[in-house]
């Protein structure tokens, strides 16, 4: 029972898109995560695919990397294609067999709904495999800057978006510690029936419970021995500076929406 986390990976090169201001990243992502639900024609489809390979040039991500990152919700995906295939009822019936039928509707939306996500996913790897944990909270805070200036905790809302992503590997790590050590007792974990299965992770669940709970403790003392003070101004050793690659790859976006409206 592998808990490899492999999906937000950071993958170091010297590209384009790894040089690129974290602001850019997560901005464009997002654009391009939402535009897929706008994607209802197959000419739409290969033009988000075509744009997709070309990003993944010029970040110089080895496309293992892309597989290993989205591999685990493309089997999702995979299962919810299934049921589209199954349930639409409307259109041309191709096959039959039973209360089992597949049209050409269904067949039509199983494809579709399926290969358009795995555009948004790819986005999404692509964004955390060019960009380093630290990026992600230095964006995330100065997105949540004008709650700051209104009296919110922004800053406090990105450190723990920080917190989370840093103890995400150290879970994985210490829950494949669990299951070994499970393991080695006698436990069945990944066998037999499902009700079988759900009693055998339980355990497992319980330990990393209070795992957690005791980085949080370690953590809360770490910051007071710190004096952390919530709220306080704070600079940042390397400030988030637009560029002119910056404003290229947001025009790049804005005409890749536009291309992707004149396509429907």
């Amino acid at each position: 029972m592998a808990l490899r986390i492999k999906l937000g990976q950071y993958y170091p090169a010297d590209s384009p898109i790894h040089r690129l201001d974290p602001r850019t990243k997560v901005g464009a992502a997002l654009v391009l995560m939402i535009s897929v639900f706008f994607i209802t024609d197959p000419r739409q489809l290969v033009f988000g695919y075509a744009f997709m390979l070309v990003l993944l040039a010029l970040a110089r991500i080895p496309a293992t990397k892309v597989v290993e990152s989205v591999r685990p919700i493309v089997a999702v995906l995979l299962l919810l294609s299934l049921f589209n295939l199954f349930l639409v009822k409307t259109g041309d019936v191709l096959w039959a067999w039973g209360i089992l039928t597949i049209t050409t509707e269904s067949l039509r939306v199983a494809l579709l709904y399926s290969l358009r996500l795995v555009i948004a996913l790819v986005a999404a790897a692509l964004m955390l495999l060019t960009t380093t944990p630290t990026q992600l909270t230095d964006a995330f805070d100065a997105a949540l800057a004008p709650l700051t200036r209104l009296g919110l905790p922004g800053h406090e809302l990105a450190m723990v978006f920080s917190l989370m992503l840093r103890f995400i590997p150290t879970l994985a790590d210490e829950a494949q510690a669990v299951v070994d050590a499970q393991t080695s007792r006698g436990a069945e974990i990944g066998q037999g029936s499902p009700l079988k299965r759900i009693r055998a992770i339980i355990p497992v669940l319980v330990a990393l419970l209070a795992s957690s709970l005791h980085h949080a403790d370690g953590l809360s003392r770490a910051l007071d021995a710190r004096c952390y003070e919530g709220g306080a101004r704070r600079t940042h050793y390397h400030p988030l500076r637009f560029g002119k690659n910056d404003l290229f790859a947001l025009v790049t976006i804005c005409a890749y929406i536009v291309a992707l409206a004149l396509l429907a």
